[in-house]
C-alpha cells in the first residue's frame, strides 16, 4: 500500500501524477487537486482545466483576470487561455 501526499492516507488504490522531475503519490482526486492545481489570484478557487493567464499569474477565468487589475490600462492587457 501507499501513502497519501496530501492527506497521509495509507491506500491500495493509489495513483501517481509526475510533472517534471517530480512524482506525487494520492489517494483521491480531491488530494491531487488540493496538492497540484493552481489556485485563482483573485477569487482563490482551483483552477481545474483551462485557466486564464494575465502578466505571468493564473486566473480561473477572464472575469478574475480582468477584475483583479489595478487600472484601466492593464485591464485591457493580453489574456491568454491555458489550454
Amino acid at each position: 500500500m501507499s501513502i497519501c501526499d496530501t492527506c497521509g492516507n495509507d491506500y491500495d488504490k493509489t495513483f501517481t501524477v509526475t510533472k517534471g522531475d517530480e512524482t506525487r503519490t494520492f489517494d483521491s482526486f480531491e488530494c491531487a487537486v488540493t496538492l497540484i492545481a493552481p489556485e485563482c489570484a483573485h477569487c482563490g478557487c482551483r483552477v481545474l482545466g483551462h485557466g486564464v493567464e494575465a502578466d505571468g499569474t493564473i486566473y480561473c477565468c477572464a472575469h478574475c483576470a480582468r477584475h483583479s487589475a489595478d487600472d484601466a490600462a492593464s485591464a485591457e492587457r493580453e489574456l491568454v487561455d491555458r489550454a
